[in-house]
Parts: C-alpha cells; sequence; structure tokens
C-alpha cells in the first residue's frame, strides 16, 4: 500500500471525509501543477523577469505603447484589450501561475503577439520597467481588502501609486474597474486628496448611453459578482503630480472615520 492510499484511508475512517472529495482535492492540485509546468515553456510568460528593464519594445518586436494589467488573474482584461488594440502592447502581471496559464493560452491560441504575462508580486514592477517605459496600467476587480486596517494592499492606495509613477509615461493613466463601492470610494477619496486629475468617473458603467469596448470585457470575477452590489464602478485618472507622503497620515485619518473596523 502506497503512502497516497494510507493518507486516503486515514481521511476516510479518522476524519470521515469522502474519497471522492478527496479525489477532487487530489486532481485539482495535480491541475495546478500541470499549468504551473506548461508556463514555464510558454513563450509569452516571463517569471520574476530579469534584464528586462526598458527592452519590453525589443520583446514584442515594435515601438507601441505598452499597457500594465495589475492582478491580471486570468487574464481577461490583457487579452481582451491586446484584440482589440493591435497597435498597442499588454501585459499582465500576477502571482498565481495556475491563473496566468489561461490568459497566456488565450492568446497563444488566438496568435496575440501582442499580449504577454509576468508572474510576479506587483511590488516588483519597478525591477521589471524602466521610468517612463509604461503608458497606462489597468487595475480590474482587484481585491478590495475591506479592512481599514489592510488599507495599504489596496492597489489605489498612494503606497501602490508612487510605485506606478515611477514606470508610467509622465501622466500616465490609471484605469480602476470594480464592483467594490468601498473601494471605489476610497479611491476617489486618494485621487481628491492628492488633486490629481480625474479623466472619467462613473459609478453605473452599464447605465452610461454609451459604454467603451474596453469596458464591455468581463473578467471572470465580474461574472461571480462577489460584492454583489449590482454596479460597476470605473475611474480613470492621471497620475499627473508628486504624491507627498506626509499626505498619508491625513488618508488614514479619513479612514478612521468613515471605515472603521
Amino acid at each position: 500500500m502506497t503512502m497516497i492510499d494510507n493518507f486516503r484511508l486515514v481521511l476516510k475512517f479518522r476524519f470521515n471525509i469522502p474519497l471522492y472529495f478527496h479525489y477532487i482535492c487530489f486532481n485539482m492540485g495535480q491541475k495546478k501543477l500541470i499549468r504551473f509546468e506548461a508556463i514555464k515553456g510558454f513563450s509569452n510568460v516571463h517569471e520574476y523577469p530579469q534584464g528586462m528593464q526598458g527592452k519590453w519594445n525589443g520583446y514584442f518586436k515594435n515601438e507601441n505603447p505598452i499597457t500594465l494589467e495589475l492582478a491580471c488573474g486570468k487574464g481577461e482584461y490583457a487579452v481582451g484589450l491586446g484584440s482589440l488594440y493591435p497597435d498597442r502592447n499588454f501585459i499582465g502581471i500576477d502571482i498565481k501561475g495556475n491563473r496566468i496559464w489561461r490568459g497566456a493560452k488565450t492568446a497563444l491560441d488566438n496568435g496575440l503577439t501582442n499580449v504577454a504575462f509576468i508572474r510576479s508580486h506587483i511590488d516588483k514592477i519597478t525591477d521589471y520597467f524602466n521610468p517612463g517605459e509604461i503608458s497606462e496600467i489597468w487595475i480590474t476587480f482587484p481585491d478590495p481588502q475591506l479592512k481599514s486596517s489592510r488599507a495599504k494592499k489596496r492597489l489605489t492606495h498612494p503606497k501602490f501609486l508612487r510605485l506606478y509613477q515611477q514606470v508610467l509615461v509622465s501622466g500616465g493613466k490609471v484605469h480602476l474597474k470594480t464592483d467594490s463601492p468601498n473601494l471605489y470610494h476610497f479611491s476617489q477619496a486618494v485621487i481628491n486628496l492628492f488633486a490629481l486629475k480625474v479623466l472619467e468617473d462613473s459609478d453605473h458603467v452599464h447605465s452610461l448611453p454609451e459604454i467603451k469596448p474596453e469596458l464591455l470585457i468581463k473578467t471572470h470575477y465580474e461574472q461571480l459578482d462577489i460584492a454583489q452590489s449590482s454596479r460597476i464602478h470605473y475611474l480613470c485618472f492621471e497620475l499627473n503630480k508628486e504624491l507627498p507622503i506626509d499626505k498619508d497620515v491625513v488618508l488614514k485619518q479619513i479612514l478612521s472615520e468613515h471605515e472603521p473596523d
């Protein structure tokens, strides 16, 4: 009897866990491992890439502007935007290799040579791009980090915006699309605090008389409607000013008043 067989018996008799459930979990784990291994051979996936700063246009073999999709998950936006705008380049970033696999495979299957993926943490982006190498950033349905004590993990917190500024062109755009009213209002507060230029602001995208094609792209998490808000919020703003770190204290005070844990 193998070690795995012994483990299955323990699950069944000691913890009263049905064997079929173990098979499901085991197969899910195997599927992840298979996908992790598969992306190592994908030409459009770069895991913790070294020496790529300033070389992305060379990788894409063109001088087209580059857009990042942060926390891209299954890469629906990177792939969708790549299909809509063949004269632009798109890079999705996520730490979850099994999720990246889906978007990367779709891009390869569809011949989208203007779409690539990086497996890494978002706070490492300055290791991968030179100043001014990125034109725009999309943040689509990120974890809203609802507890105010975790506000610094929100991808529109000034801590992250300062990182984005280091790789964006001067006055580069940031797009946020979310079903979380908390994240939407928090992002508005950040924009107002630093007097950033708002280009578009909608608290109900699907009520707009005319919806831009890029806002019709749906991610896996949008379809799940985790927030159950029945609304999709959208912000587009420019990082056109310095973000003094002393104002983070003011933001913390605002949070304490409006978002008690």
